[in-house]
């Protein structure tokens, strides 16, 4: 790929989307960042603020968009991504599914520009099988809880690959399995802030369920690092990036006891509805197509998340 693109990362001051522009941005390309702030925040892109190749657009994606520069990519992250976050806005969470990725397809049309779409694991539901592949169609409750976040993304890629088949868009869509690492905010109710959090104050770790359930866990720059690749390939079909090691929730309370150095007991509560019992990508594709998969160990991310947390709890 060539330098000097410009670049639309929508929810750019998201955890993924400010890494990203980061990243963006070391590689010499003009990054556009578009935020409504909902769930993400300025404090993420405060070091790229004053950089010449850095725009920050405060705007809500599910109305039209304008970009007064010729653009190149369209990165499309904008949308709530926690349970806690699309929980609390579940109508914004199904418009940026539906509105915010049609209009951010518009403009990559209009623009002539490449689509990248941050799909979700969750596209699978509650799978019953494992691992995931990306021919596996998934096994979701389109009417509980988590449907609007779940069904969001089914549409949005279903959406991405309308624009390719009928209006020729060149698109990548990125299925993305649970990535944790610094900028994840402390109430952002998945596992890794959660966990890391409540043992550093030494309080018990809150495990939902029996805690005999499996989740899977990348480092934000083994992420970023797939994303980029995604980008360099012609490869129009979607494709899991996440990291292959599973481990049950219990096992993951020890090992964040281990690592921040204390022993928090641990309390039960109910597990929520729809809570997938699993989750574990097969990175195949991604091995074979990109010939990516993660390097950082889960001991070493999570030694460099918890620092960051460490000044903030």
């Amino acid at each position: 790929m060539t330098s000097k693109l410009n670049i639309v990362v929508t929810g750019g001051c998201g955890f993924i989307g400010s890494h990203l522009c980061e990243f963006l941005i070391e590689k010499k390309n003009r990054v556009i960042c578009i935020d409504n702030l909902i769930t993400g925040t300025l404090e993420n892109v405060k070091s790229m603020m004053e950089h010449p190749q850095f725009k920050f657009i405060e705007q809500d994606v599910s109305k039209y968009i304008t970009v007064d520069l010729d653009v190149d990519w369209v990165l499309h992250f904008a949308s709530p991504a926690s349970p806690v976050d699309y929980l609390k806005y579940p109508i914004q969470t199904l418009k940026v599914g539906a509105l915010g990725t049609h209009n951010a397809l518009g403009l990559a049309l209009a623009k002539k520009a490449k689509f990248l779409l941050a799909s979700t694991s969750e596209i699978y539901g509650d799978p019953l099988v494992n691992p995931q592949r990306e021919d596996y169609w998934g096994n979701v409750n389109p009417i509980g809880p988590r449907g609007v976040y779940d069904e969001a993304k089914r549409f949005a890629e279903a959406i991405t690959m309308a624009y390719h088949r009928y209006h020729g868009v060149e698109i990548r869509i990125v299925r993305i399995f649970n990535t944790y690492g610094e900028r994840m905010r402390m109430d952002d109710g998945r596992v890794v802030p959660n966990f890391i959090c409540e043992a550093l104050r030494g309080e018990p770790l809150t495990v939902y369920g029996d805690g005999k359930q499996t989740r899977s866990f990348c480092y934000i720059s083994d992420m970023i690092r797939g994303i980029w690749r995604i980008m360099q390939e012609d490869y129009q079909e979607p494709i899991n990036l996440g990291n292959p090691e599973e481990m049950t929730i219990i096992q993951f309370t020890r090992l964040v006891n281990e690592v921040v150095g204390n022993e928090s007991e641990i309390v039960f509560k109910s597990l929520p509805e729809d809570d997938p019992k699993v989750r574990r990508p097969d990175i195949t594709k991604a091995k074979d197509i990109l010939s990516w998969q993660p390097e950082v160990s889960l001991k070493e991310g999570l030694r460099k998340t918890i620092e960051y947390f460490r000044g903030r709890v």
